[in-house]
């Protein structure tokens, strides 16, 4: 880099600190000191003004790393997180205070420059500072014609999609199964420099894990039983192009660290093959899951959902854009008619009113399979009547909302624990009533975000 960007590390373990000092030095970065304390922290940020801050959440101090965060914020000063803390209060409290990324110890040397990398590309994109260089980029006006919708939370997410689409970026597309996460990644590819290269998607929920690997990475022949020929991968497949991936949320984890080493790596090893193979695929994911709460239960990798997060867009659900409704079933409608040749032009005011009062739990989707079924139901030149059929989700009163496992399984702990007047361990201790281990407890405890210091 032309100019050396100071860092600030915020780490109480003098060994980490001093390890990450000597990476950022041998990497070309001016490491401007080490805060053992938020204090001492404020005090070299007056004093150092640093570029970033390296800065560890949990701090045996009384000040925590996510308050000093909340100020970095307000100075607006880009920060990551260093931090093997994965407990799901914490990530959401991480979280609100914006970072640019998230480093899950112990990690690598290459790790921290990727991440730092990706912080860095980030901050440009949020400041203007690398609109010059994607400028000249060719971007159509229109993100994508078949993406309809001009109410203000469609209009944000074509907008966020318009600008990231030139660029090389990971993007992760967050929303609820049918709010039209493949149209945005196919649009985000037809609008890159990417888009005469192939567009390759996989579903990571419809594979079963065995041929989850061979499916991204490839096999050489007999690498396994039943790999009678050599297989190309969708990573090579999608060589030069755009890999989509997804329901990245389905993935098992022992596939999350193959794929986190490929994206950072950018190389990849067939099944079977010592031999690696360099591989240049720009990567979009999508899922409807919550990741967060993966992360916080040990089913999503810290390090890999960072390192997908780079640039998330999120859609709307349909019930929060129903102004979009009528244009959307106007579309489909036109769509039919000029598929399959039959005449119905029109959609009466009275099924447009109804389409707009229903809540759609299946989103975009729900809608356009709604608009066929009538479509093929209708005699005339316009529908005038719809049945819209009946959720089969159990409508649930306000007042009767049901608790998740996770939920439940908190409350019950609270309790025991209340009933045992805070006693963890020992006799009459919580475990002993739960019937489980002193340490069983212990971890579910940390798991769930319950303090050992209940009372």
């Amino acid at each position: 880099m032309a100019d050396k960007e100071k860092i600030l590390i915020v780490e109480d373990e003098f060994i980490v600190g001093n390890d990450l000092k000597m990476m950022l030095v041998k990497g070309g970065y001016d490491v401007c000191g080490i805060a053992a304390s938020v204090e001492q922290a404020r005090t070299l940020i007056a004093q150092k003004q640093p570029d970033w801050v390296l800065l560890d959440i949990i701090l045996k101090t009384p000040t925590s790393g996510i308050e000093l965060a909340k100020e970095l914020l307000q100075l607006r000063i880009p920060f990551l997180y260093i931090s093997a803390n994965t407990n799901q209060q914490t990530l959401e409290a991480a979280k609100a205070t914006q970072p640019y990324g998230f480093l899950v110890k112990p990690f690598r040397e290459r790790d921290l420059f990727v991440m730092l990398d990706i912080a860095r590309y980030r901050h440009g994109v949020e400041t203007g500072m690398i609109r010059e260089e994607t400028a000249a980029m060719p971007v159509e006006t229109t993100l994508d014609p078949d993406i309809i919708g001009s109410s203000t939370a469609m209009k944000k997410a074509q907008e966020q999609a318009g600008i990231v689409a030139p660029t090389n970026t990971s993007v992760l597309l967050l929303g609820e199964s049918g709010t039209g996460k493949e149209r945005f990644a196919r649009a985000i590819h037809k609008n890159s420099l990417r888009k005469n290269k192939p567009f390759i998607t996989v579903n990571c929920a419809a594979l079963p894990v065995s041929l989850l690997e061979s499916e991204l990475f490839g096999h050489e022949r007999g690498a396994f039983t039943g790999a009678v020929q050599k297989r190309i991968g969708k990573f090579e497949q999608a060589h030069g192009g755009t890999l989509f991936l997804d329901e990245i949320g389905e993935l098992p984890l022992e596939a999350q660290v193959k794929l986190l080493r490929t994206l950072q790596e950018k190389e990849i090893e067939k099944l079977g093959g010592g031999q690696l193979t360099k591989v240049d695929v720009r990567v979009i994911a999508a899922t409807n899951r919550n990741l967060e709460k993966e992360v916080a239960e040990g089913r999503f990798r810290l390090d890999l959902y960072y390192r997908l997060n780079v640039f998330p867009i999120a859609l709307p659900p349909l019930r929060e854009h129903k102004e979009d409704i009528r244009s959307l079933a106007l579309y489909f409608l036109q769509k039919l008619s000029g598929n399959t040749g039959k005449k119905v032009s029109g959609i009466s005011e009275t099924v447009l009113q109804t389409l707009e009062q229903h809540d759609w739990p299946g989103n975009i989707r729900e809608l356009e399979h709604l608009i066929e079924r009538q479509f093929i139901l209708t005699d005339g030149e316009q529908i005038s009547a719809i049945e819209i059929p009946a959720s089969r989700m159990p409508q649930i009163a306000a007042a009767e909302k049901l608790e998740t496992m996770e939920e439940m399984e908190r409350a019950h702990i609270l309790k025991v624990l209340k009933a045992c007047n805070g006693r963890v361990s020992g006799e009459m201790g919580a475990a002993e009533v739960l019937k489980v281990s002193a340490q069983t407890l212990y971890s579910k405890m940390k798991k769930l975000g319950i303090k050992t210091t209940y009372k």
